[in-house]
């Protein structure tokens, strides 16, 4: 049995443990890091990098038979599904280098492709290796969660961690999830050419700010996606005809079945228990600062904290991380300035408070103001015009923002920005931007917060009166 003893050990190489490792092997600490599967996490593998480049190819085929109102005769697009796949393949191998054993052992981190597991509180064991480290970081990312639907064990379904290596496309897929994994994959195979039912127990979208919700999910069926809410999967089955998902609203039949109902943490490895660590199904019990509450030499980042599953929650939490580790400075998480989106078409972001959670803090001091994309002349131009931004302002400062339309994912950035960093609205308002952009959707919507108290203000007008008499 080997020992090595390091200043830093690293349980999982995804996005937060390789930041973490990259960052802090280069500030001179010593860094292990153990990952048993593939470097990269399911972000490179079967997340987010394999799902966007799919997007991608669907995108282009939309395009195609979709150009009539620009001038451009419309034209069935040829699809190639396994070709889309090896696009999709392609993408990874592309950035795969840049999280390869390779690279970090380059950088001077110790990589051990074994998976670890505590074995005290102070060590760890991977393989035939006990790594001792002052601290500890379990950066072991989550998969998919499958539901104990009864027949699911006996029928042939999917995931994101195997959707990707599909070639023969379905001519029927049926997607049991109506949340941002769901509906991504249910559009873009749609627009590949597929027939695509999605069925959702509660709402689709549930998450999501209702208002925009349905914007989305009218666009979705625009498209010839069936959406069933309100309707659990009972039972699964198989036969001649293909998959039956069988609900108190009737049968859906299939030729294939994809699983996108939520994530659960992979911590089953561990032994936490060992290592002296709470946890429980979200996670560890860690405090702001991302500690174990009973074992301090024990972090975790990403999914394993047991908050937010986004990978740049990860980079977020590998910052915080390697500011305490490597020069004690005391750093809080805070959740407030994380953004999301979700990949559909038009794509939805947010940030910060939802306006039903804002109403219930602020009451009467919230403001919120609204701006449509038909009154973007970008937008106009391009015939994106469908979706709009709702901004929930309390004393001149945004605590929220949700989008909806083209180039969403994009825009939520200004205002993750401005909560991050306490900004004002004016600071929003008085930005220029060149013209004309997507992005003056943020600017017009500061704008709109401005508007009334401005134009509307019996005492601006005034003010304005006295001025024009006196000016020479």
């Amino acid at each position: 049995m080997n020992r090595i003893k390091t200043d830093i050990c690293i349980i999982g190489g995804g996005s937060g443990g390789l930041s973490i490792a990259a960052g802090a092997v280069q500030m001179g600490a010593k860094v292990v890091l153990l990952e048993g599967h593939k470097m990269g996490g399911d972000c490179l593998n079967y997340g987010c990098v394999p799902s966007k480049a799919l997007i991608a190819s669907a995108k282009k085929a939309y395009a195609m038979s979709h150009g009539g109102e620009l001038g451009v005769a419309d034209a069935k697009a040829k699809v190639d599904y396994a070709a889309a796949k090896d696009h999709v393949a392609d993408v990874i191998a592309t950035i795969e280098p840049h999280d390869s054993p390779e690279r970090f052992e380059g950088l001077g981190v110790n990589v051990i492709q074994e998976y670890g597991r505590f074995i005290s509180k102070t060590e760890v064991q991977a393989g035939d290796t006990i790594i001792e480290a002052r601290r500890f970081v379990v950066a072991t990312g989550s998969r998919p969660f499958v539901p104990p639907i009864p027949g699911l064990e006996d029928v042939n379904y999917y995931t994101n961690e195997n959707i990707f290596d599909l070639r023969d496309q379905p001519k029927h897929l049926i997607v049991i999830g109506g949340g941002p994994i769901g509906l991504e994959m249910a559009q873009a195979h749609a627009r590949l050419g597929s027939k695509v039912t999605v069925i959702e127990g509660m709402k689709a979208l549930g998450r999501d700010d209702p208002e925009l919700a349905a914007i989305a999910l009218d666009s979705l069926r625009a498209e010839g996606i069936e959406i069933l809410e309100e309707t659990p999967a009972e039972r699964v089955s198989s036969g001649k005809a293909g998959i039956t998902v069988h609900t108190p609203n009737g049968d859906v039949t299939g030729t294939h079945l994809l699983m996108a109902v939520g994530r659960q943490v992979n911590i089953e490895k561990l032994d936490l228990d060992a290592g002296g660590v709470v946890y429980d199904r979200k996670g560890l019990k860690v405090g702001d600062n991302l500690r174990s509450v009973t074992n301090k030499k024990v972090c975790a980042a990403g999914d394993a904290a047991g908050g937010l599953h986004f990978t740049h929650v990860a980079g977020y939490h590998a910052g915080l991380l390697i500011r305490s580790m490597l020069f004690g400075l005391p750093r809080k998480q805070r959740t407030d300035h994380i953004p999301w989106a979700t990949y559909i078409e038009p794509e939805m972001a947010h940030v910060g408070l939802s306006e039903t959670d804002a109403r219930k803090k602020y009451g009467g001091a919230l403001d919120v103001v609204r701006f449509n994309y038909d009154g973007n002349d970008r937008a106009i131009a391009e015939r994106k015009t469908t979706g709009m931004i709702k901004v929930m302002v309390v004393k001149g400062k945004p605590v929220g923002a949700s989008i909806i339309g083209h180039l969403a994912g994009e825009l939520i950035g200004m205002w993750a920005m401005a909560i991050a960093n306490k900004m004002k609205m004016s600071a929003i308002a008085n930005t220029v931007l060149p013209y004309p952009t997507i992005s003056e959707v943020n600017k017009r919507a500061a704008g709109a917060y401005f508007s009334p108290k401005l134009f509307e203000s019996d005492r601006v007008k005034f003010v304005v009166g006295f001025v024009q008499r006196w000016l020479p």
